[in-house]
């Protein structure tokens, strides 16, 4: 299964192509007005943010679009006002069909979005921000704020790794664990905006104060920040909440300024659906695209049966220990344990598998050996289980597998291309209660030039 990527279409704006999608078929229109580093279609490249952007289009009618400049829009010409950015997201409204939406803005896409929802309250049903601000440099009443001689010093060493993703650490910290997911930020940079345009763009940023516009916004509005967020001072949310009249202000528990890249994603998708919907959806029903990962201990009950209950039981706890360390490390989700291994989900497959490889490393040094099964779907949030047909899918590929070995579904195999993770075709089968055949294919074992196996790193 490969994550579907919706048609990209375009609006027309002046002598301006804007890109948009739309997802999903929810009651309420909601338009993403994203940063700068955009490129519509590599968003869903990466299984977290698609995860991520399905769950906001499972209560609403999404909206994502490229600003002119950037992604799959036009380039600049000049550089564009935010009268002209406004009159971009009118022609996306128009071309999408929607006669007033809920403006949902992060970062530098704050700015616009406070103005075009002051501006227009007549196709704004709703403005939700999120880590972002109405001025970004130093003034009297921003005293907090970055000087504009800190933002000017900092644009050389920014164009020096642009195109790298290693500024992906200045937004989301937890994300830079998974060499995946920064070499898929450093190509959403260079499918966003070249270098040469980006000394324009992080200079026009540093010229938006909307300071002024604040108490003239009259639509209900929503304002989240991360508590100690590494790259936006919450202050700057507090300052908007303050002077929005009737903005209902909500801190996040601490995380990354970009939620969707850790688990905030999940509590800002459900702020924003109570703040429209007015109900907080019930966890239970909580759908999420997750890598599903079970493990069991080869051979258990033999050597339960040679070791005795006492001994057997000590060993099941240093075992549980290292994999429950090991789920630490990898950013996994305990789910629960079955019987002598454990289900356990994860935001990224190659975590995954690295996570199975590192605890059948790590727990063969207590004379014990695992299986691994995994497949990548989505899944349904049951209280503190999850269900659904990946989560038995990952059950019956576990089946399948040989001692020592991590199998994974053919779903997996194809999300992690690139990563360097080699696979050995173990061909098609049928899986007990899935319809059709399914291919499997086992985890080649990393090793070193001796072929020694490598150590954990």
């Amino acid at each position: 299964m490969t994550v579907d990527v919706p048609t990209t279409r375009y609006a027309r704006s002046g002598d301006i192509h804007i890109a948009y999608q739309v997802v999903g078929d929810g009651p309420i229109d909601m338009l993403y007005v994203p940063t700068w580093i955009s490129q519509v279609e590599h968003l869903w490249a990466s299984p977290m943010i698609a995860g991520y952007l399905n769950r906001l289009a499972a209560f609403s009618r999404l909206i994502l679009f490229d600003r002119r400049g950037s992604g799959l829009s036009d380039p600049m010409v000049g550089a564009p006002t935010l009268e002209d950015q406004m009159d971009d997201v009118l022609a996306v409204l128009d071309a999408a069909g929607s006669e007033r939406a809920a403006l949902f803005a992060q970062l530098e896409g704050g700015p616009m979005a406070m103005l075009f929802a002051a501006s227009f309250p007549e196709r704004t049903s709703a403005l939700m921000l999120c880590s972002t601000f109405a001025r970004t440099v130093q003034s009297d009443d921003l005293p907090w704020a970055r000087a504009a001689t800190e933002r000017e010093a900092g644009l050389e060493a920014f164009l020096a790794e642009w195109g790298t993703g290693t500024r992906l650490a200045v937004f989301a910290p937890s994300a830079t664990r998974d060499p995946e997911v920064v070499k898929w930020f450093g190509k959403l940079e260079r499918l966003s905006a070249s270098p040469g345009s980006v000394p324009a763009i992080s200079r026009l940023t540093a010229r938006y104060d909307v300071r002024a516009v604040l108490p003239t916004i009259r639509v209900p509005t929503l304002v989240m920040n991360r508590r100690d967020d590494p790259h936006i001072d919450p202050r700057h949310a507090s300052y908007i909440a303050e002077r929005i009249p009737g903005a209902r202000h909500v801190e996040l528990p601490p995380g990354d300024s970009i939620p969707a890249f850790d688990e905030g994603a999940g509590l800002l998708a459900s702020e924003m659906e109570e703040f429209l919907t007015g109900a907080r959806p019930e966890r239970e029903r909580e759908r999420v695209l997750a890598t599903v990962l079970f493990t069991d201990i080869v051979d258990s009950t033999r050597q339960a049966s040679e070791l005795g209950d006492r001994r057997w039981r000590t060993l099941l706890e240093r075992h549980d220990a290292v994999a429950r360390g090991e789920f630490a490390r990898f950013r996994g989700q305990e789910v629960k344990r079955t019987g002598d291994g454990f289900l356990a989900t994860f935001d990224g497959p190659a975590r995954a598998i690295r996570c199975a490889e590192a605890i059948d490393r790590a727990v063969a040094d207590l004379g014990l050996r695992i299986r691994s099964g995994l497949h990548t779907g989505e899944v349904e949030v049951v209280g503190d289980d999850i269900a659904g047909v990946a989560v038995h899918i990952g059950a019956r590929v576990l089946a399948a597998a040989q001692p020592g070995e991590v199998l994974a579904s053919s779903t997996v195999k194809e999300l992690v291309v690139g990563s360097g993770i080699e696979f050995t075709d173990r061909g098609s089968r049928e899986l007990k209660g899935i319809p059709g055949e399914w291919r499997l294919f086992a985890v080649d074992p990393a090793r070193e030039p001796d072929g020694a196996r490598p150590a954990v790193r």
